[in-house]
């Protein structure tokens, strides 16, 4: 027993170490590519920077703002009027050093997801151990191990730090680094089982990019079957609608009106500006047909918010933090005007299943699939705009197959998980009928 808690202690100060070279490394990366002629490049790319979270429309948001003009009256800016306020304030705490500012939540964020994947993954394997008469008995080497157990939310902050799609983000100065910060600051929340703290992100989360206002299930879930309180899944939610009401009241008070929804929500709903990006939208609607427009567009909103919401959260109604990262994936990936920054951060939650890894069939046809689809999308990018060698097709073909990489990649996850409760209840025998049997999706 001792040596246990021994060798504990010794991983917990090892991490604290790699944490901290971790983090410092992070920030020396970050800001090398801050301060590289590639800044620019990176940062109008249309992987990194969209209509909705590029820092150049927030700077000339700010600008009109200061000088009492409406900064909605066009179609140039597409964030929150609140938003705008944090930015503004935050801008000033920074003494307008941006480099240092997205630095710094960046930094935040991987923090927090640290703790986050930890608190997660000592509920899953407390749970696990009280819970381990039930298993089958020749399924208890498939059951997690404490030290490996240990391990998994330093994955989570170096799968965060290091990640390609949350670097670029960060050093293309894409709003979306904030994004990522509330919404890691809702997670931390929701598995801590602080109603209040959950309610308030959920709804600034709502605010900033609306799709996430599907994530009132999940964290009902999780309130009710982890944290075992009803009271708190309906206060979390009161919270939530008490918060995004105030929101929406404070952006009308600051700007005297509502033309601001419009360009706002009306823009992720509606998706009027088909600019490409590394989404769906923008070429089916470029090819479509005026008068189909309205009938896809609801089809294809259903289809990034609650069209998977109801089987999914049926199904793992038990394991709400995978339905949430689930939700999570669904959102990055059908959402009107997705970002790296968005893939990005769901991938950084990855680690924390871990343990689901050996279950998978797809990790090398999906790792495959992202690299290429990563490495040749900016080059297809040159082709078509820069070189007239190629066109649109080519640059869709790119997004489709990325697209399609992480349908796979969560699949898979989501089928591991079904496939590790089986075995955990069955055990490893598969034999059916006294042959040997085969536990695939169909």
């Amino acid at each position: 027993m001792s040596s246990t808690k021994s060798n504990n202690e010794e991983i917990s100060k090892i991490s604290l170490f790699h944490i901290t070279s971790a983090s410092f490394f992070a920030v020396i990366l970050r800001y090398c590519l801050m301060i590289s002629k590639y800044q620019t490049v990176i940062a109008n790319h249309i992987e990194v920077s969209t209509p909705l979270n590029s820092w150049k429309r927030v700077s000339e948001g700010l600008y009109l703002l200061s000088n009492n003009i409406n900064p909605y009256n066009g179609d140039l800016l597409h964030e929150t009027p609140f938003s705008l306020y944090i930015y503004k304030n935050i801008l000033l705490l920074f003494q307008g050093r941006t480099d240092l500012m997205f630095i710094t939540f960046d930094i935040i964020t991987g923090w927090i997801l640290y703790l986050v994947t930890r608190l997660y993954v000592n509920e899953l394997y407390k749970n696990e151990e009280v819970t381990r008469k039930t298993y089958a008995k020749d399924a208890v080497d498939n059951l997690l191990k404490p030290d490996k157990v240990l391990m998994f939310p330093y994955y989570a902050l170096l799968s965060f730090l290091f990640n390609p799609f949350t670097l670029l983000s960060c050093a293309g100065h894409s709003t979306t680094v904030f994004h990522n910060l509330f919404l890691s600051l809702l997670l931390l929340s929701m598995v801590q089982g602080i109603p209040i703290v959950c309610g308030i992100f959920l709804a600034l989360c709502s605010s900033v990019s609306f799709y996430p206002v599907v994530l009132v299930i999940p964290v009902f879930l999780y309130f009710s079957n982890v944290h075992n309180s009803t009271f708190k899944a309906l206060f979390t939610v009161k919270i939530f609608l008490l918060s995004a009401f105030l929101i929406v009241a404070f952006c009308t008070d600051l700007l005297q009106d509502f033309g601001y929804l419009k360009n706002v929500y009306g823009c992720i709903l509606t998706v009027p500006d088909l600019q490409p990006n590394i989404g769906l939208f923008w070429y089916f609607f470029t090819e479509m047909f005026d008068h189909f427009r309205e009938l896809f567009i609801f089809a294809f909103q259903i289809n990034a918010s609650v069209l998977y919401l109801v089987p999914l959260s049926i199904k793992f109604r038990k394991q709400p933090f995978l339905l949430t990262v689930a939700v999570l994936f669904l959102i990055s990936i059908f959402k009107s005007y997705p970002s790296i920054g968005d893939v990005g951060f769901v991938f950084s939650l990855l680690p924390c299943f871990t343990h689901l890894f050996k279950y998978s069939q797809q990790g090398f046809l999906v790792g495959v699939i992202l690299l290429v689809s990563t490495s040749l999308a900016p080059i297809v990018w040159y082709l078509w705009i820069y070189c007239n060698s190629a066109n649109a097709n080519f640059y869709f073909g790119v997004t489709l197959a990325f697209a399609i990489a992480q349908i796979f990649l969560l699949t898979d996850l989501l089928f591991a998980q079904v496939k590790r409760e089986f075995i955990l209840k069955h055990g490893k025998d598969r034999t059916v009928d006294g042959e040997d049997g085969i536990l695939c999706l169909e």
